[in-house]
């Protein structure tokens, strides 16, 4: 019986709970592998072949090797491990970052020095204000 989880509800998030861990399991354990000199070479002398070596989904591998770090976290990646991804390819957090949120660099780290996010439109679904109902036709 799958558990309940309201977390579910909010747009745009995605929480790595025990069935996202599962199913990212090798995803993180590759990235994991990355802590190593000597994988960071290997697999930047040939990405596809270094991922094949791991039983991950083709839909991971594909992901990885096109950086969508959006789709990796919604096959399973977990963020403190996919950072090690970013860390091999020269890239920093705030890069990484900012190309999960479709913003440049400088517009990240403005919003974050900001205050970050406005939490408008990051509620609960549920919890979404009832959309405005059209105006009735005016009577002839």
């Amino acid at each position: 019986m799958a558990l309940d989880k309201p977390y579910l509800d909010v747009p745009g998030t995605t929480v790595f709970d025990a069935e996202q861990s599962r199913k990212g399991y090798w995803l993180n354990q590759f990235c994991m592998s990355l802590m190593k000199p000597e994988n960071r070479a290997r697999f930047k002398a040939d990405e596809a072949a270094y991922l094949a070596e791991w039983p991950m989904t083709q839909a991971q591998r594909d992901a990885v090797l096109a950086r969508d770090l959006n789709r990796c976290i919604a096959l399973g990646g977990n963020i403190y491990f996919l950072v090690k991804i970013g860390a091999t390819d020269g890239v920093s957090v705030l890069r990484m970052v900012s190309t999960m949120s479709g913003m440049t660099e400088k517009e990240y780290q403005q919003m974050m020095l900001a205050g970050g996010r406005s939490p408008e439109g990051n509620r609960y679904l549920h919890e979404q204000p009832p959309a405005a109902e059209p105006p009735l036709p005016a009577q002839p």
